[in-house]
């Protein structure tokens, strides 16, 4: 009987193990950090001019573990992903408030300073590189994750179409 439960525990303690293993596996990192990113901007805001898109540009860096998990979550969503490729052009602006370089305090100020919010903050631009809105990503949060419809909403009231209605 001992020998029993003994093999009862040992398979709950490892079942236990690979479970919280796969819960806390890696996160693609999805920040480019050796781009400067005002030119990161600028390419984007090109494109969305030649689409008709609107650009988001996610700051944020590989150090935040709540940017890593938006981009996967946006990622692995397909309506969400539909939305985000018909009307942006999606760009992962990489900034770390330790670390500055020499385009940190340069790009801050062209998006308005949104740091203010934490990470990652979200910053809309039109295709002329106008900051249409700042959205602090606090409010599209649920648990240790992102709310679904918030998330949503958050983009489908941003799309080109909507603003300009």
């Amino acid at each position: 009987m001992k020998k029993i439960l003994s093999i009862i525990i040992l398979a709950l303690a490892l079942f236990t193990t690979v479970a919280n293993a796969q819960e806390q596996a890696p996160l693609k990192k999805v920040y480019n950090e050796q781009i400067n990113p005002l030119e990161q901007i600028d390419q984007a805001l090109a494109q969305a001019k030649t689409e008709g898109k609107f650009v988001i540009c996610q700051v944020g860096g590989n150090w935040c573990p709540w940017c890593l998990r938006f981009a996967d979550f946006i990622t692995n969503d397909s309506t969400i992903n539909s939305v985000i490729e018909q009307n942006f052009v999606y760009i992962h602006v990489n900034y770390h408030p330790r670390k500055a370089t020499e385009w940190s305090a340069a790009m801050m100020k062209r998006l308005n300073n949104p740091e203010r919010f934490g990470f990652p903050v979200f910053v809309v631009l039109d295709e002329q590189g106008h900051v249409l809105h700042i959205q602090d990503s606090s409010f599209l949060e649920e648990g240790k994750g992102y709310n679904k419809e918030k998330v949503l909403r958050f983009f489908q009231n941003w799309t080109p179409k909507a603003v300009r209605e």
